[in-house]
Order: C-alpha cells, then sequence, then structure tokens
C-alpha cells in the first residue's frame, strides 16, 4: 500500500487506512530519517485504536505501554538512543514481542537480528511538504 499524506488533517485517515491493511500483525515497524513523522504517526494510529493512556514519545524511556478502551495494551519502542541488541534485550523484547499485544517499533534498524520472522513495516519518506507512506509485510 502506497499513501501520500500533504497535511496532518490527513492523518486520522491515513491512520485507518494502515489499521485496516495491518490486519492480525503485532510487530509493526516505522521505518524513516528523523523529523519524517514516525511517532506523529504512531500517536494517530494509537487514537484511532481508541487508547485512553496519555501518547508520548519513549526516546528517553525506550518503551511506553498504552491502553485501549477495550483493555488492551501496545507497546511503543524508540529504539534511537539503544547502544546494543544485548540492551533490547535487557529491557525483555523478546518476551513483549511474545506477549500477543501491538508492538509499535521506531528506529527497529538498531536491532536486526532481534526482529522477527515476519513484520509490518510503513516506511515514510519526506519528498518536498509531502510524507510518502508505504505499508507492507515483510
Amino acid at each position: 500500500m502506497k499513501l501520500e499524506l500533504s497535511s496532518l488533517d490527513e492523518l486520522p485517515a491515513i491512520a485507518k487506512q494502515i489499521i485496516n491493511v495491518i490486519a492480525d500483525e503485532k510487530i509493526i515497524l516505522f521505518v524513516g530519517e528523523m523529523g519524517a513523522g514516525k511517532t506523529t504517526l504512531i500517536k494517530a494510529i494509537c487514537q484511532q485504536l481508541g487508547v485512553v493512556s496519555p501518547l508520548s514519545s519513549p526516546t528517553f524511556s525506550l518503551i511506553n505501554e498504552y491502553e485501549t478502551e477495550a483493555g488492551e495494551i501496545i507497546y511503543h519502542f524508540d529504539f534511537y538512543r539503544l547502544e546494543s541488541e544485548e540492551e533490547a534485550l535487557d529491557y525483555g523484547l523478546e518476551e513483549y514481542f511474545d506477549s500477543g499485544n501491538i508492538c509499535f517499533l521506531e528506529w527497529p534498524e538498531r536491532i536486526p537480528s532481534l526482529l522477527p520472522e515476519t513484520f509490518f513495516e510503513v516506511k515514510i519518506t519526506l519528498e518536498g511538504n509531502k510524507r510518502l507512506i508505504e505499508a507492507s509485510l515483510k
């Protein structure tokens, strides 16, 4: 799936489309350069999923946990400041992946050997004032 985001007003609709395509996948990677809008898109998706907890970037905490209206848990990871894959293991990454809960991952390229065999990838590319979003199962 390929989408184009020209305005923040389009974000809720884009988030809904991504949710529909993700279907039952639980590990979703967000790839893009700094400032591409990964966290903003994750927040929009969480809002569409009915998250009632406050939403923020886990840049300093590495992991944020959100709860939906239905009581489901969503994990949001930001590996930007990660020193090594071992550090992610120390945080219990595998247990989060095995939890059956949705896991949103920013900067997944920092943990390449820890990624599951299959996952859903959302790639955001800046093109002028627009963001091109490609979403696919890997």
